[in-house]
């Protein structure tokens, strides 16, 4: 649990990886209040204030002298992808990027990351915590997950450059493809601390999985970005019929 982290958020994020882990499949009933109390041993009051920011975010339905239930599977939209680098993007709008390591440390890998990369139960992994920034105000919170095997010992300095180039050189793993998922989110105080926000300020949230030429998941990121600094622009090309 992060230090800056309350017990409702806390629960909060370990319910939302069961429900992406699919622990809770969707549709399905999740425990009552009462039960989910007595699994985290804390108030009713705690449950249903991660329960409630759950149903508001779209994840949790709630039915009336029902339950409540895993909400169905949201509508995805691709995103177009491009070669640029977080500081390519920046410096063309005349911004100074930076990018700062929280922490690197090795984790084993859990239900969430085994779903998401190529790796068994307890497997190592570098979970690897950073912020970006432009102009010296956070933009984006970034954990990003890389087995161990892929690229054994990422540095500091590889860290606060870009992984993807790190990756290629020097542990010849180069990207050939990512998938990337986007929500909205609201700022939990894990989230606002990091973008220095206030709590409940809406986010993108981005989830991205990573692929070697051979098709193998290599990395798994969860990005988190200020709604009030950020913005995505779509670009898709249509065929012109003959």
């Amino acid at each position: 649990m992060d230090k800056h982290q309350s017990l409702h958020a806390y629960i909060k994020e370990e319910l939302l990886n069961r429900i992406k882990s699919n622990t809770y499949k969707k549709g399905e009933q999740i425990p009552t209040e009462l039960e989910l109390c007595k699994d985290f041993d804390v108030s009713r009051t705690t449950v249903r204030q991660a329960l409630n920011q759950l149903t508001m975010e779209g994840y949790l339905v709630r039915k009336q002298g029902k339950g409540t239930y895993v909400a169905e599977q949201k509508v995805k939209q691709t995103l177009s992808h491009t070669m640029n680098r977080y500081s390519d993007q920046v410096a063309n709008q005349g911004k100074k990027a930076e990018v700062s390591l929280i922490q690197i440390s090795v984790v084993p890998a859990n239900e969430l990351i085994e779903k998401h990369l190529d790796v068994s139960t307890n497997d190592p992994i570098q979970r690897i915590e950073r912020i970006r920034k432009a102009n010296g105000e956070p933009t984006q919170y970034e954990i990003a997950y890389i087995p161990w095997s892929v690229a054994p010992g990422i540095t500091k300095k590889q860290a606060e450059t870009s992984l993807y180039a790190a990756l290629k050189d020097p542990f010849g793993v180069p990207i050939a493809k990512t998938t990337e998922n986007i929500e909205i989110t609201l700022a939990d105080e894990q989230i606002s601390t990091h973008l220095e926000c206030e709590e409940g300020l809406p986010c993108f949230y981005i989830e991205t999985i990573a692929e070697n030429e051979a098709g193998k998941r290599i990395e798994f990121s969860k990005s988190y970005f200020r709604g009030d600094k950020t913005n995505f622009t779509i670009e898709r090309n249509y065929p012109i019929e003959s």
